[in-house]
């Protein structure tokens, strides 16, 4: 069974560039995940911000069984770099109703087995009511069977996750009234 570097993104989505790019000091394995959203940047991007307390993926697994919250908290919105979001990721850059941009940090386990690890959340809007949710997650590497085999478990791993992570905020995003 292949290894999901993509899903849900176009060839060409594959070609844009992804705010993480500036970040990538050392070669790496780049994984995409896009879905379309049937709602504006301006109603998915405080979707984005509630990582800062929250993953949105499988609750029992990443958030100690508790719900992700299904209502917005205000002020988190807020974005300042060097904020902790979802426990183990720095944010490293954003700008507001575009983009969030992750690293994971480094006095973490996983940094010191994975590399550095950096991942973009990319909103591309498609009409007024209709975005694009990009992510691109780039894991820093070493030559070596430890490290094909933590790329290979990332990968599924990441896959599962997000991949629920994101019809979430696509869910949410959907029902949540657009602005004014």
């Amino acid at each position: 069974m292949p290894i999901p570097t993509h899903w849900g993104t176009t060839p060409q989505e594959l070609l844009l560039p992804f705010p993480c790019d500036r970040f990538v000091q050392e070669p790496c394995t780049p994984y995409y995940r896009g879905i379309t959203v049937n709602a504006p940047a301006e109603t998915l991007f405080p979707w984005l911000c509630q990582m800062k307390v929250a993953p949105y993926s499988y609750d029992w697994i990443d958030n100690f069984g508790r719900q992700s919250p299904r209502k917005l908290i205000s002020g988190l919105d807020n974005l300042v770099t060097g904020q902790t979001v979802m426990t183990i990721f720095e944010l490293i850059d954003f700008e507001p109703n575009r983009h969030i941009t992750l690293r994971l940090k480094p006095n973490l386990i996983g940094s010191r087995v994975l590399g550095d690890c950096l991942v973009s959340y990319l909103i591309v809007p498609q009409t007024q009511r209709t975005c694009r949710l990009l992510v691109k997650l780039t894991i820093g590497y070493s030559p070596g069977l430890l490290h094909w085999l933590m790329r290979t478990f990332v990968a599924w791993g990441d896959f599962i996750m997000m991949r629920r992570q994101l019809l979430n905020f696509k869910s949410l995003a959907e029902q949540t009234p657009g602005p004014g």
